[in-house]
């Protein structure tokens, strides 16, 4: 019985080891040179987005769109949600453009200009006719209806800085300086979501899976509370990259000179 008992322990805490060094090999689809400062990604569409000399590209083999706007300095954010309505933000002077998917200019905001005091760090595409806002007058999370010029905030203030954020058309995703994760809907409902690994870059999939890179290395983790410390890393080519970008089971790297694709699929 005693050998059976060990037996099980010795069984179980291999199986546990090998889960928590568990890897991810995604396959290599394509590879290509890149010349722009700053990949952002691609649409559904098959465009692709990018950002050299502070000039917003949307590119598709030879065809080309670009927007500049040198009145309100450097691009802080691009949303990509919608390429219908692209959300570019301007930290510097605290506006914000929306461009159609020809990058014709569609609406120009100044958040100085509202009647509402709103003082602009984190913003995102959010649902009718609305943009997520982060607010650093009263630390809240709001939403600003664009074509009714109106203001709203949702949340309650927030207790630390934000380290990071993401956004969604429902959900404004946020890290703050301890490395909590939590998010709030448009309703306002701010759910603790978990405690993220240090990270130099990520990516947040969904409310329990997320992507980051460490030291030049990759990783994917999945918020399992059967098993918290599963962190799966991702075995690409590259040994150094500038960053990342993961859409549709997609994953694209970038360094300085080239973008590879691969196709992954996550535990």
């Amino acid at each position: 019985m005693q050998k059976l008992v060990y037996f099980l322990f010795l069984f179980c805490t291999f199986n546990a080891l090998t889960a928590q060094e568990a890897s991810i090999n995604p396959k290599l689809i394509s590879h290509y040179k890149n010349e722009a400062e700053q990949f952002l990604g691609y649409d559904s569409f098959g465009y692709s987005y990018q950002i050299t000399n502070n000039v917003f590209s949307k590119i598709k083999g030879k065809e080309i769109f670009e927007y500049k706007n040198v009145s309100l300095g450097k691009i802080t954010k691009v949303d990509l949600q919608n390429p219908l309505k692209i959300v570019l933000f301007y930290e510097d002077f605290n506006s914000v453009v929306l461009l159609d998917n020809q990058l014709n200019k569609m609406t120009e905001i100044n958040f100085s200009q509202n009647s509402t005091p709103i003082v602009v760090a984190g913003i995102g595409m959010s649902t009718q006719n609305q943009l997520w806002i982060y607010n650093t007058l009263n630390q809240q999370i709001g939403l600003f209806d664009y074509l009714k010029n109106e203001y709203k905030t949702v949340s309650i203030p927030l207790t630390e800085p934000i380290k990071y954020y993401q956004t969604d058309f429902n959900t404004f995703y946020w890290i703050d300086k301890n490395n909590n994760w939590f998010s709030c809907d448009i309703f306002g409902k701010i759910t603790s979501l978990a405690k993220i690994e240090d990270f130099d870059k990520i990516e947040i999939i969904n409310p329990s899976q997320y992507i980051f890179s460490r030291d030049s290395l990759l990783y994917f983790k999945g918020i399992n509370k059967a098993n918290p410390d599963v962190i799966s890393e991702i075995k690409i080519l590259e040994k150094t990259f500038t960053n990342f970008y993961y859409k549709d089971q997609i994953l694209s790297i970038f360094t300085s000179t080239d973008i590879s694709n691969y196709k992954i699929v996550t535990p």
